[in-house]
């Protein structure tokens, strides 16, 4: 039987739940597989979607036993330290009483004991508050924003049997997801600085389709022809960060739709003109750093594998 939380005294014993907890998620996942009857393509799905289940609760509920233990240690801690600070003002007292003669205790009205009280405080407080960051830090690991949204987005993925495949956030990770893509779907080989140079000449030669809808970033008036000009050359030459537009184009370029999955709302296609064959998948990002949006690409999902972790 699996260990309960609540018996968990040390980080190692949590660790060793987990991957029994794992390995007993594989058997079962390995039984659920071996009940699908051959050709039954219904049952098929209906297993991969539970065997995706199975694996999104098992994740949710590992990372909150983490978290939660770790808020338990942080919290300890504060405790201990607490204390040890009480004892160590007992002792700071205790001290200065005997090291004092009583004129000196009657001429001096706990001057000193004030201050050291003062810096006592100080400190104790100083604690609580690291103290308190740390929960708020770790609490977020999981309950924040990012990775609300990143739980939301690998869902949608495993439902339609993808996982997310990571791209570096260096500005270029528009280009890289559908270069990446491009591999996936075996349709052509190009590198991010190939998509950048196409994608700037493209919009060099059809300034009049994409100048309308193509704002200065501080002032957010329309770009004038010569801002229109720059805006192409840090397309080519930077890792300007790529946006809707540069989407328009890469799908204009590659005569391909790029559809486009969020964690929110349905998921969009551009160039839904071109043959739906040759459809290359993204993820869009709001929330994965703090720089800004980000782009992700994806991979098929074999059912049974173990999911990336939250």
């Amino acid at each position: 039987m699996t260990e309960n939380f609540a018996d968990i005294i040390n980080e190692e014993q949590l660790i060793q739940k987990h991957k029994k907890e794992r390995k007993e998620l594989q058997a079962q996942i390995q039984s659920l597989k071996k009940s699908i009857g051959k050709g039954n393509k219904k049952q098929k799905k209906d297993v991969t979607e539970e065997i995706s289940r199975l694996e999104l609760n098992l994740d949710k509920r590992q990372n909150e036993e983490l978290i939660n233990f770790k808020l338990s240690e942080v919290k300890l801690t504060e405790q201990i330290n607490v204390k040890e600070n009480l004892n160590t003002a007992n002792e700071t007292n205790e001290k200065e009483i005997q090291n004092t003669n009583e004129d000196e205790i009657n001429q001096v009205p706990q001057q000193k004991t004030s201050k050291a009280q003062r810096r006592r405080e100080k400190k104790a407080n100083e604690e609580k508050e690291r103290n308190q960051r740390i929960i708020n830090e770790e609490a977020g690991n999981i309950f924040g924003k990012r990775n609300i949204e990143m739980m939301s987005i690998k869902n949608i993925l495993v439902k339609r049997e993808f996982k997310l495949h990571e791209i570096a956030s260096d500005g270029n990770c528009l280009y890289n997801a559908v270069a990446h893509q491009l591999k996936v779907i075996g349709l052509t080989s190009m590198g991010f600085r190939d998509l950048r140079t196409k994608t700037a000449l493209y919009l060099r030669e059809n300034m009049n389709d994409f100048l309308p809808f193509i704002a200065n970033s501080e002032s957010e008036d329309l770009l004038t022809p010569e801002e229109y000009e720059k805006y192409c050359e840090n397309v080519a030459k930077t890792s300007a960060w790529g946006g809707a537009v540069e989407l328009q184009v890469l799908s204009k370029i590659l005569q391909c739709p790029i559809e486009v999955i969020q964690a929110t709302g349905a998921p969009y296609i551009v160039g839904d003109e071109f043959d739906a064959m040759k459809k290359l998948t993204v993820t869009y990002h709001r929330h994965m750093y703090e720089l800004g949006a980000h782009y992700n690409s994806v991979t098929k999902h074999n059912p049974g594998e173990r999911s990336e972790e939250f």
